[in-house]
């Protein structure tokens, strides 16, 4: 499916992307379903809750369901991510959970894109620097290195959570690092939905002096490379604004917005 029209783009996200479960989980990861809720727990450093819609629930009903997610990851002494998108119904629902105790993180933009145009572009990067797959857990703990320079934030969850998802399943996922010399100056990763004619595109942040020069749009080419081989035809994005226009002058489409909602004990 590589029509681009929007409306078309956003429902066939809704029902292929928005509540899909991983088959196999990783080690050590559970999913349960709450109502329309499904609820991820182990899967990364911390919970996770997603759906497709909330089926009309809303006033009294919706706050029960925010509660008992509330109640759960309180007993379990862990943080919980409510991922929240533009159009989703009831218009209070970011009241409510701002209510219950989340607390919105920065808000990102949906794009999707057509793979085989994405695919079919030759990367221009820097002089001296490569592009690589990886799988070993010493190239995960340097991508999860960069990222905490790039981020200045803990991000060692990374090497681990990815170490999971290529040990559960190695064929849903590559790893992919660019790298000058021995040094790592950015990484992404591409999932490979089953059951969907979907990619969806994870990553990309770049240490600050190697950004500009094609890093980012060679590892999108790269990666879109990936999926075509495996006959996908759509590449998702939750796009960062600062990787959002870039995204955009490559064929990327908005259809909507996520902003996660975080509950802290």
């Amino acid at each position: 499916m590589t029509d681009l029209d929007v409306t078309t783009l956003r429902n066939t996200y809704d029902a292929q992307l928005r509540a899909h479960v991983p088959d196999p989980l990783p080690a050590g990861a559970t999913v349960e379903r709450d109502g329309p809720l499904f609820r991820f727990l182990g899967l990364d450093h911390r919970g996770f809750l997603t759906y497709t819609d909330l089926g009309g629930l809303a006033g009294a009903a919706l706050d029960e369901l925010i509660a008992r997610q509330v109640a759960i990851f309180r007993g379990r002494g862990e943080s919980v991510e409510w991922k929240l998108h533009g159009h989703d119904e009831p218009a209070d629902l970011p009241d409510r959970l701002r209510a219950a105790g989340f607390v919105p993180e920065e808000r990102e933009t949906v794009v999707i894109g057509p793979v085989a145009p994405l695919a079919a572009a030759l990367p221009v990067v820097a002089e001296g620097v490569r592009l690589r797959e990886v799988t070993a857990r010493a190239d995960l703990e340097r991508i999860a290195a960069m990222e905490e320079a790039v981020w200045n934030s803990d991000r060692s969850h990374l090497a681990s959570g990815l170490a999971k998802e290529i040990t559960a399943d190695p064929q849903s996922i590559t790893v992919v690092v660019a790298e000058a010399g021995e040094e790592v100056v950015s990484a992404g990763w591409v999932r490979y939905v089953p059951g969907t004619g979907f990619a969806t595109l994870w990553g990309g942040s770049t240490l600050p002096q190697w950004r500009r020069k094609g890093i980012y749009r060679a590892l999108v080419s790269h990666r879109a490379r990936l999926a075509a081989q495996r006959d996908r035809t759509l590449l998702q994005v939750d796009a960062s604004e600062e990787s959002r226009p870039i995204l955009q002058r490559l064929g990327f489409v908005p259809v909507t917005t996520t902003t996660p909602y975080v509950y802290t004990p």
